[in-house]
This record gives C-alpha cells, sequence and structure tokens, in this order.
C-alpha cells in the first residue's frame, strides 16, 4: 500500500494553491458571463479514452463511461471493477487487483453468486411489439406480461441469464421469478466480467485470453511487472 509522506501532503497543498490562484487569474479575464470552476485533485487516474475513465479523490472512485457507473452490467460486475481500480489508484497494489478478479471468477465458477448480484437492468424504450431485434430485455419484459403485469414504455426491466438452451437473450428471466434456477456461468464470466476487467487490466498487459485463462485457473504473471 502507498504511504503518504510529509512532502507529498505539502506538495498537494501548494499544487491545490496554485491551482485556486490560476482559477482566479484566468476568471478575471474571461467574460462576465463565463466561469471556470475547480473540479478536484486527482493523484492517480485511468482513462481508456477521454469519455472513459476513473480518478480517485480522497478515497473514493469517481468514473465516466466505465461499467460501474452504468446499470446495464451486473453488480457483482461493477462491484469488481471498482475493487479494482481502488486496489490500483488508492493503494498501488497490483496483486490485491488481480485477487479481487480471480476471487470472483472462483465464486461464479462455484456457483456461489446470489441471483440479485447478477441482475441486469434493462429500460424498456417503445412498446415491446415494435423492437424488431428482440434483446433479452424485450425476452424478459415477455415473460413479465405473461405474468399479468403490464409493462410500458419507460419500464426498468431487471433480469438474469440462466443456463440452458437457445440463444442468450431467450435465456433472459426476470430477476422476480428467476428463484431457484442456475445461472449461466459462462454468460457472466465471458460476456459480462471479462469485457468490463479487459478494458482496465489491457493496459497493464493483460489480453481477453489471459483473463479467459485466468478464469480457467491458469496461473499468470504479476501486475507488479507493468508498475
Amino acid at each position: 500500500m502507498v504511504q503518504e509522506t510529509k512532502e507529498q501532503t505539502e506538495l498537494e497543498a501548494e499544487i491545490k494553491a496554485q491551482a485556486q490562484k490560476f482559477l482566479t487569474y484566468l476568471n478575471s479575464t474571461l467574460p462576465e458571463s463565463m466561469e471556470l470552476e475547480y473540479e478536484g485533485f486527482y493523484r492517480r487516474g485511468f482513462f481508456v479514452s477521454k469519455k472513459r475513465y476513473a480518478v480517485i479523490e480522497d478515497g473514493e472512485i469517481i468514473a465516466k463511461g466505465l461499467e460501474l457507473v452504468r446499470r446495464d452490467w451486473a453488480p457483482i460486475v461493477k462491484n469488481t471493477q471498482e475493487a479494482v481500480l481502488m486496489a490500483i489508484l488508492k493503494e498501488g497494489n497490483s496483486d490485491k487487483a488481480i485477487k479481487e478478479v480471480k476471487k470472483v471468477f472462483k465464486r461464479i465458477k462455484n456457483g456461489d453468486v446470489d441471483n440479485k448480484e447478477l441482475i441486469i437492468h434493462t429500460q424498456i424504450t417503445k412498446p415491446l411489439d415494435q423492437y424488431k431485434q428482440v434483446g433479452p430485455h424485450v425476452v424478459a419484459a415477455k415473460k413479465i406480461e405473461e405474468h399479468g403485469v403490464k409493462v410500458t414504455r419507460g419500464t426498468i426491466v431487471q433480469y438474469i441469464i440462466v443456463k440452458g438452451k437457445g440463444s442468450i437473450s431467450q435465456r433472459a428471466v426476470p430477476y422476480e421469478y428467476s428463484e431457484g434456477l442456475e445461472y449461466d456461468k459462462d454468460y457472466y464470466i465471458n460476456n459480462q466480467m471479462i469485457p468490463a476487467i479487459e478494458r482496465i487490466m489491457y493496459s497493464f498487459g493483460y489480453s481477453k485470453k489471459d483473463l479467459q485463462d485466468m478464469a480457467r485457473g491458469e496461473v499468470q504473471q504479476s501486475l507488479d511487472a507493468f508498475f
């Protein structure tokens, strides 16, 4: 874990003070209708693109465009991505980041994940009969209506992907009717976990195949090699 030194604290205070001075000066040169605001001081940041990034401020992850702030990804994925970012951005602990990912892969494979951690939220944006491509949220919505509950435009459908035959969409089941059903382990590992984690790990030299090997339990090198 990274330890804060007195010099780092003093440097941070000086940077913040200079930033405020610069902001005051710059705003004095702008038209009255314009004003720049100070957003924050971030010691570390992770940038996938200019619209996808995560920074840390006062021990809190602030993210934009990543899965952890989107509702169409399962909670277990968002929580894992946040834990990985926290290990890297707050603690500078690469080994902990890897352990977090492996721990969740193991839980999913062992069937130790509660269905509420696997819920995917998607909004219905038009009448169900107007969808040309029937995605999993539409299938789940129709199954809700089979139980006598009307689904209209604007409804947020909660569903999980269960194990079975047919396409992913056909295996979407509303969360409220999923008790006793087995979730699709491969789907949550390959279609949810790996894409979200790869977005971060790729910058440290980890490919999709590396994460697939990790999910299978094969040994991977430490991220320390990339720090």
